[in-house]
């Protein structure tokens, strides 16, 4: 295939980037507000909740991702092996994402049922949406750059889903249900949640209508499961990046989760009432100024962040991808740490920190999933067989096992300090330091182990050329 056909065009990468907006709208609410959906609307107990979340989020990653990824990779039609599962997916996930988020009218028991049936069956269609989608990013074209370009039309659209979650849905859902108590939250989420689901499903379908698969494997190429997962296994660079990727949403669940404690436990109010004063006429209305704080600081980041993805290919093209990674997310790390020695009313400075630490972990967003579509053309290289979807599948099971360690470990590490929720008087000096350490130096760790075994990660740029031109010639 010649090099103006692995071109993109501009729909093209807008449709593409269309199919991760629509699922982020899912996955930064599940991230965002699950917990605080069972316990504080839903009215599950803490306990069941917890389990709940724990246990069917270890069965998605560890069993829902691979059996899916096997299955994509078999399937045939003529739109290609993973487009069709975007459409065919399309309605099914809207109509399970609404469905999650409604509390039926039973006992108890009738409604934990109905949570685990439900959650169970979203995180199922999520990964058989979400798994060939990501997959499809290593078959829509075999030109480098052109990967590197999508990627960033791709994770700017996830940043956009991000900003709404975290910066504006708590103040949508309170409009409209008309209230903060747990009946006028139940009526708001569900309202929500049905125009998320619209739209999603709309976006879904457009990214399937407006995309291509150019990448075919040989009509020869036969393997089975069993192959496939050999390869995987001898496949280093593979088991580095999925290394990797459970490591950096280790760091992203852990300080993502304990914002909130930072906010309220440790950010002197009186100097952050202060800092957000002028602002206050240009943002919409919060509830109370920590709320605000959170809001803006989440927000600051986030939009800084889509400079870094916009500017992203630039480095790759130029540095290549494992360089820019490596030197962005070491950056990006030290600004975290840096939350470690901020005194409670440095607010300018702690604002200041998430900005850039916003910009420079923007620029590695895109990056991480480019070289796995990477680690696909480099499996294909050495074995002379394809298995996009499998690899994509076991870096699913690293961001969803990532997600649940890094947040179970804000719980583990909180109670280890002596942190008691819901107190009505101040925290203990002991629990003020866990939640400073929690924003600082243990998120700090993942991301730096994360860049010392980029050292051992073989495809640089040249290496990235010689597949790059290896593969074309076979094709």
């Amino acid at each position: 295939m010649n090099g103006d056909a692995q071109k993109l065009s501009v729909i093209e990468k807008i449709g593409y980037s269309l199919g991760d907006l629509a699922a982020n709208l899912v996955f930064q609410t599940l991230v965002t507000w699950i917990a605080y959906y069972y316990l504080n609307i839903y009215g599950l107990k803490p306990e069941h909740a917890s389990l709940l979340t724990l246990i069917v989020g270890l069965v998605a990653a560890f069993a829902f991702n691979p059996i899916m990824g096997a299955i994509a990779d078999r399937t045939k039609t003529k739109w290609g092996k993973f487009r069709p599962w975007i459409l065919w997916t399309a309605v099914p996930l809207g109509i399970i994402a609404l469905l999650a988020f409604r509390t039926p009218d039973f006992e108890y028991p009738g409604k934990v049922i109905y949570a685990v049936v439900t959650y169970a069956l979203l995180l199922l269609l999520y990964a058989a949406n979400n798994l060939p989608y990501s997959a499809l990013s290593g078959v829509i074209t075999g030109d480098m750059k052109e990967r590197n370009s999508m990627s960033s039309y791709r994770f700017v659209a996830v940043m956009f889903a991000q900003f709404f979650v975290q910066v504006f849905m708590y103040n949508f859902i309170i409009k409209a249900g008309g209230g903060t108590d747990a009946a006028a939250m139940k009526i708001g989420i569900s309202k929500v949640m049905t125009v998320l689901a619209i739209i999603g499903t709309v976006m879904l379908i457009i990214c399937f209508l407006t995309t291509k698969e150019r990448i075919v494997p040989k009509p020869e190429q036969k393997s089975s499961l069993k192959e496939d997962l050999s390869d995987l296994v001898k496949n280093r660079p593979w088991i580095i990046m999925l290394v990797v990727t459970t490591l950096v949403f280790i760091t992203l669940a852990m300080k993502g989760g304990s914002y909130v404690y930072y906010f309220e436990n440790y950010v002197d109010k009186t100097a952050l009432t202060a800092f957000l004063e002028p602002f206050k006429n240009f943002l919409p209305t919060f509830e109370n100024d920590t709320s605000l704080g959170l809001g803006v600081f989440n927000g600051g980041g986030i939009l800084v962040g889509l400079i870094g993805i916009m500017i992203s290919p630039w480095f790759t093209n130029k540095y290549g991808k494992r360089n820019v990674f490596m030197a962005s997310l070491f950056i990006s790390t030290l600004f975290i740490i840096f939350f470690y020695f901020f005194p409670p009313k440095s607010i300018a400075l702690i604002f200041t920190a998430q900005i850039l630490h916003g910009f420079f972990y923007g620029i590695s967003t895109p990056v991480l999933w480019t070289m796995i579509a990477d680690v696909a053309d480099f499996s294909e290289w050495k074995n002379n067989r394809r298995a996009t979807a499998i690899i994509f599948s076991a870096m699913m099971v690293g961001l969803k096992a990532g997600l649940s360690i890094g947040s179970s470990l804000v719980s583990w590490i909180l109670g280890k300090y002596n942190y008691v929720a819901n107190s009505t008087t101040a925290q203990s000096g002991t629990a003020i330091t866990g939640t400073k350490m929690l924003v600082s130096i243990y998120p700090a760790i993942p991301f730096l182990i994360a860049v010392a075994l980029l050292f051992l990660y073989e495809i640089n740029k040249s290496k990235e050329l010689q597949i790059e031109s290896d593969l074309k010639l076979r094709r």
